[in-house]
């Protein structure tokens, strides 16, 4: 069987070294040890001066929004995982849906000012499949409208744009270290500000609001990393390049191989470094799509139709017709990428879709 993913496992040996430390410390959360280790390492790596490790990627969301959205409108996308909608809604704010390129497949920041009312407060835009929104225009429009900006960078582990973290742009960034992300922790997450005031609420906010033991800053959440997560993060990381290249060789082959006559692929921003996070490919419509995905299914190969549906339709969203993510949801398809899929089954997934695209 092929799925559309599979979890980097590292060595056992490595993964229970680093347990083992917890285990000899007596210490499984409340940031240990090894959450502090792992987050050192981790501005290293990404080079920033600022990270937070939290228990999953949708934590992060809601703390933002919590902080930032103010029960306003939040002006967001519709393509997008169901959490960006869903910590939206459960926030007590009110997701303002604004459609997407269709070769970026980001929100389409031309359309943004449009949408603002005086209800809004902030813009939680998407990374999608860790190609970066123009973060350039976003944040000139936030600026002449006063208004906030959170990045859900859940796929964008290692991303950089115009030479620096994606990390570094809004006033929050999010990212998922969920077991089928790039780098992970089994599940987990992360969340970065630039300004220390905000990343001092966010500190807090995670931590139930706690000032020291006695005292509290304010209302928080229970958003702390464990040390165990924390143990597989830091036995992951060591691989991170062998996992970027050997991603990038599966796509290389897509890119060489698939009959782009009748397909479309992601375009990536210009003047990025992305991370080879997922393999979306577009159909001319949903019937070639799931004529495609039948055949690939009964082959055992299982791609995911990512992001499906497009999310103003959901039933608590209440969304606007949005007629270019609507189409996309419709006829894109996430092909398998993982480390260790073999040439041979490269060969298969990309004979299979090819033949069935007539």
């Amino acid at each position: 069987m092929i799925n559309v993913t599979k979890t980097f496992l590292p060595p056992i040996e490595e993964y229970n070294k680093q347990v083992q430390r917890a285990w000899d410390n007596e210490w499984l959360t409340n940031r240990g040890e090894l959450v502090l280790e792992l987050e050192e390492k981790l501005r290293g790596y990404l080079s920033l001066s600022n990270i937070l490790v939290t228990n999953n990627g949708t934590i992060p969301l809601k703390i933002a929004l919590k902080l930032l959205g103010n029960k306003g409108e939040i002006i967001t996308t519709p393509f997008s995982y169901v959490a960006t909608t869903a910590a939206i809604v459960w926030e007590h704010c009110t997701p303002v849906f604004v459609d997407i390129h269709s070769e970026y497949l980001t929100i389409d920041e031309t359309k943004i000012e449009a949408a603002i009312t005086n209800k809004t407060t902030a813009i939680l835009a998407t990374h999608v499949f860790g190609n970066p929104c123009n973060v350039i225009a976003i944040e000139v429009i936030a600026k002449k409208y006063n208004l906030r900006v959170i990045y859900d960078a859940a796929h964008c582990f290692g991303v950089q744009y115009n030479g620096k973290s994606i990390f570094e742009y809004g006033d929050v960034s999010t990212c998922s270290f969920h077991a089928t992300k790039l780098f992970h922790t089994g599940e987990g997450g992360a969340m970065f500000a630039k300004n220390p005031d905000l990343q001092h609420q966010l500190f807090y906010s995670h931590n139930f609001g706690h000032n020291g033991p006695l005292a509290f800053h304010g209302l928080g959440i229970n958003g702390k990393m464990s040390e165990l997560q924390a143990a597989m993060g830091l036995a992951v990381l060591p691989y991170m390049e062998i996992i970027v290249v050997e991603r990038k060789l599966v796509i290389d082959f897509y890119n060489e191989n698939l009959d782009f006559s009748k397909l479309k692929t992601l375009k990536i921003r210009e003047n990025t470094q992305w991370n080879y996070s997922y393999y979306p490919v577009i159909f001319e419509n949903e019937a070639q799509l799931l004529k495609v995905q039948k055949a690939l299914n009964e082959n055992q190969i299982f791609p995911r139709r990512y992001f499906y549906p497009s999310l103003n339709t959901i039933e608590y969203s209440n969304g606007m017709s949005m007629p270019v993510s609507e189409s996309i949801a419709s006829r894109i398809l996430c092909l398998p990428l993982y480390v260790g899929i073999s040439v041979v089954d490269r060969d298969r997934i990309v004979t299979l879709l090819n033949e069935n695209l007539c």
